[in-house]
């Protein structure tokens, strides 16, 4: 009998020498594995401009050598009679970890994604960074609970009493915390459906200004007037939003009035007038110009032009551009503009003037 025959625990060392040795080369081949997947998978990453790549090389970059020590035992233990509980404990041990590798992998997988976008979206959309930071912590939760209910049940546990509880105990949390979970789904909506952006002027109800930032609770914005302007996420959504930013040009319609005086040739001619007065200035588009009705002290014209850009100062210095013009091209007509007049006529009856002249 030879030293490799000798039984220890229930097996010859001879089963015990192989087992190691397969653990062994086991082990180094899957560090081998590794290291040759992530070379190729960055020598890929470095040659296309595909995410992808890049997110699959810092998963796998989290894989833990005990993970390949665990897997190499496994390998090296099918060369053993080993008693149903060391085996069983064996197997146990092993899919914890396992479990444990993947809530790394996936941990990984989510904070690789989150950087990403937010190095993508930090100057076009700095609004979204924070938002899309905490749908990373919620998925980042959800994956660990996930395994953690996997790994109580693979050591035997109930689960659906603790189930049932957590279900109770969740309506009870999102009872108290309602207001503030509609506030973070509303800010998600916000990022996900961008009915604005950081930079937008917008205008809701009676308040107008421009987007500062927009957080996990509320959005900030800056008024005309200086004063800053916060808006619950979940207010905002309900309310009806216009967002000038987004426009690509700006209709503009105003209207004005002359006396009425004003000579029926030189009325029929103040559309043509207007019309030229606009078409000769930059950026904009000439729409109709008409004698819209007769007003209680004036003739009243409506008009209507396009500024081909959205720039509020623009739109006003071509408003003061056309009404300057007006007040030339009218001054020169000698037209005048209306201002609110009352004619009085006074008819005496004949018996008045008989006993005033008496």
């Amino acid at each position: 009998m030879t030293v490799l025959d000798w039984t220890f625990y229930s097996n010859p060392l001879r089963a015990w020498a192989i087992a190691a040795v397969t653990a062994i080369v086991v082990f180094l081949l899957l560090r081998l594995a590794l290291a040759f997947v992530l070379k190729q998978l960055r020598r890929l990453a470095g040659r296309t401009a595909v995410g992808l790549d890049d997110l699959m090389v810092h998963t796998l970059s989290g894989t833990r050598w005990w993970f390949l020590a665990v897997v190499a035992v496994m390998a090296g233990s099918l060369a053993l009679e080993l008693p149903p509980n060391v085996r069983t404990g064996l197997k146990n041990v092993s899919v914890l970890l396992t479990l444990v590798q993947l809530g790394i992998w996936g941990e990984r997988a989510v904070s690789g994604q989150v950087r990403r976008y937010t190095e993508r979206r930090l100057v076009e959309d700095p609004a979204s960074v924070t938002s899309i930071r905490a749908i990373g912590f919620v998925l980042n939760v959800a994956v660990w609970a996930g395994l953690l209910l996997v790994a109580l049940s693979t050591l035997g546990l109930e689960i659906t009493p603790l189930l049932t509880g957590l279900g109770i105990g969740g309506i009870a949390v999102a009872l108290a915390v309602q207001n503030i979970l509609g506030d973070l789904f509303a800010s998600l909506s916000i990022v996900l459906d961008k009915p604005f952006v950081i930079g937008d002027f917008i205008i809701v109800d009676d308040y107008m200004g421009t987007v500062e930032s927009v957080g996990l609770k509320t959005t900030r914005v800056n008024s005309l007037s200086g004063e800053k302007i916060v808006f619950s996420n979940s207010d905002l959504l309900k309310s009806r939003i216009r967002n000038y930013r987004q426009m690509e040009e700006r209709r503009i319609v105003f209207s004005f009035g002359i006396d009425f005086r004003t000579s029926r040739d030189d009325v029929a001619r103040i559309p043509e007038t207007v019309r030229e007065i606009i078409q000769a200035l930059p950026d904009t588009r000439f729409d109709r110009a008409h004698f819209k009705s007769f007003g209680a002290s004036s003739l009243d014209f409506e008009v209507v032009y396009y500024v081909l850009k959205p720039d509020f100062n623009l739109y006003m210095d071509r408003q003061q551009a056309i009404n300057l013009a007006m007040l030339d091209r009218f001054t020169e007509r000698g037209i005048e503009f209306a201002f609110p007049t009352r004619t009085v006529f006074v008819q005496s009856t004949p018996d008045a003037t008989a006993g005033a002249a008496s």
